[in-house]
């Protein structure tokens, strides 16, 4: 489990296209797109300056809707989301909640492992094809 619940992978594309791709990614698993926030034109809409990041909230009922029968406030860390964003060096990453902390988080039981453990594979493979990463 990630220390700040928090797991960040190195992406070889920029902000817009490391989210095009997991757009196309998650919709190829069966799994839903709720919603695309570009937080830069965000702040360029009040007059501000943000390195490019984008928000990307997807998932699938039937993935988190377990986790939610465990622990209905789960649900403020459901859908799913994942943040592609660029550093001060001009590095792309892509951060996502582990799976494992929302579990934590939320004192989940054995009711919802199984699905806690579904969605923490499914995460490390959409953001993994999204940002062409090695999975070996």
């Amino acid at each position: 489990m990630a220390e700040d619940g928090l797991i960040t992978v190195e992406s070889r594309f920029g902000v817009t296209e490391t989210i095009d791709r997991l757009v196309e990614v998650v919709k190829r698993a069966g799994l839903l797109v709720f919603a695309r926030i570009d937080h830069a034109a965000g702040a360029r809409d009040v007059g501000a300056w943000l390195r490019p990041t984008e928000l990307l909230i997807f998932g699938n009922p039937k993935g988190g809707t377990p986790l939610m029968q465990d622990r209905q406030l789960a649900g403020i860390d459901l859908p799913v989301k994942a943040l592609a964003w660029e550093d001060e060096q001009g590095k792309i990453w892509l951060s996502y909640n582990d799976a494992d902390w929302i579990a934590e988080r939320h004192g989940l039981g054995n009711a919802s492992r199984a699905a806690v453990s579904a969605i923490a594979a499914g995460m490390e493979k959409v953001i993994a094809a999204a940002a062409e990463m090695d999975q070996s």
